[in-house]
């Protein structure tokens, strides 16, 4: 963002993360949002008067709050003169909201903005049939007793049944597994490796829990109906080892797989968010600046049948192509686990010659430095409420950097319909 206000990332804060069912099954998602909103103001001390935007992310919309994030911002206790929207872009759905308050940062429109994602895997949105639907509009234009008699006499069994969210992409009509397992076969990564990358994930993220590393992300939240308040993410598993892992079966190709439940990140609920300013306004309210927005990169896929996500792979090369850097300059990488092949595949591809021919122009990346990758755990053990992952991500580059003394950190993320997006940041003190 050369010539332009430089944005700055002040602090990220999360709702710990649960495993769809749990203790957040009461709770709306305005409602679980506004824990992250209120957590971040609590926590920085920004003044709210000064925030000129929030956007909240997410995928499995709400009918009753169409602009969640503004029902979110309002439960949070922001004044109401603040605007906010929502944002869609399926797994990217918060990384575009993000990206949008950056540059409206960084011309100038807003010095401060809020960016956050969340998802609810135990209040999914159910709905009737179509037919059941239309019958519906039609009593409402003619409530008449001839007109309703009418109308369910056209009516069958089957148009009563209810119609869950399917998950599977509109274009391709496959669930994301099915869509890994087809680049597992066009990339080839083994069942081995990705066993030892999803026990690796759990074990990074139970070390770096009983470090402290996420206390700074993490905000309680109290499920008043319950009479309970969550404090830690119940996603990490301890018995995630190679023994338990060998054994288990391939979930979408029974055959022919690689792809298990373990491998696979779960439904979770959960939200996140994260404060950005312009560098003037941060030090105008006394705030210390964990990140600079260097740049951000959204891209797409060719191939929706082979190459779904592959979103990192495509992305992440034209980001640091604009800058001059390469893999090795990058000290902190945070790359969504979707699954634990679907990691490994974009690893590998941007490694390979003839995967530059194709996309990079020639130019192979080169070889990710896999310890620098997630080095706190990732999706595959924090699980993954889809627009709320996006901020995690965010959040945890930013701690790392401080943590680790690093230069540079890359953010990227694969998203249904073969979508990308690639953020890099820069340590202020480095």
């Amino acid at each position: 963002m050369s010539g332009l206000t430089r944005v700055v990332l002040v602090a990220g804060a999360r709702t710990p993360f649960l495993d769809s069912g749990g203790a957040y099954s009461p709770l709306m998602t305005y409602e679980l949002a506004a824990h992250s909103i209120a957590g971040l103001v609590s926590k920085t001390g920004v003044d709210v008067r000064r925030i000129g935007m929030v956007t909240m992310g997410t995928v499995l919309h709400e009918i009753e709050t169409s602009n969640v994030a503004r029902e979110s911002m309002l439960t949070a206790g922001l004044p109401a003169t603040i605007p906010a929207y929502t944002t869609s872009m399926a797994g990217l759905s918060a990384s575009v909201g993000f990206a949008n308050l950056c540059d409206m940062i960084a011309l100038g429109r807003i010095e401060a903005g809020i960016a956050g994602g969340v998802e609810s895997f135990s209040d999914i949105p159910i709905r009737f049939s179509q037919t059941i639907r239309r019958a519906a509009m039609k009593v409402r234009q003619d409530p008449s007793a001839k007109n309703i008699l009418k109308l369910v006499a056209t009516l069958r069994p089957r148009d009563l049944l209810p119609e869950m969210p399917k998950g599977t992409d509109f274009t391709t009509k496959k669930v994301m597994g099915v869509c890994a397992e087809a680049m597992v076969k066009k990339f080839s990564v083994s069942r081995a490796d990705c066993d030892a990358f999803t026990e690796r994930s759990h074990q990074l993220a139970l070390t770096a829990i009983a470090a402290g590393r996420y206390a700074d992300e993490l905000v309680p939240v109290h499920v008043p109906s319950l009479n309970t308040t969550v404090t830690d993410d119940d996603t990490p598993r301890a018995d995630c080892t190679h023994r338990k892992l060998v054994n288990m079966k391939p979930i979408f190709d029974t055959a022919q797989g690689v792809i298990t439940a373990a491998g696979s990140s779960r439904f979770t609920d959960g939200s996140a968010a994260v404060l950005m300013t312009s560098e003037q306004a941060a030090q105008s309210m006394g705030l210390t600046p964990k990140a600079v927005v260097v740049d951000y990169q959204f891209s797409a896929v060719k191939d929706l049948n082979t190459e779904m996500l592959l979103g990192p792979a495509v992305t992440i090369p034209k980001l640091l192509g604009r800058h001059g850097l390469h893999m090795d300059d990058i000290g902190v990488w945070e790359l969504h686990e979707a699954f634990a092949a679907q990691i490994l595949v974009n690893v590998a591809c941007m490694a390979r010659p003839e995967f530059a021919d194709e996309y990079h122009a020639g130019q192979v990346p080169g070889q990710l430095p896999m310890d620098r990758l997630n080095a706190w755990g990732g999706s595959l053990a924090l699980g993954n409420p889809f627009a709320a992952t996006g901020m995690r991500l965010l959040s945890t580059a930013a701690n790392r950097l401080q943590a680790e003394g690093q230069r540079y950190a890359v953010v990227s993320s694969c998203a249904g319909g073969g979508l990308g997006a690639a953020i890099l940041l820069q340590n202020p003190n480095v």
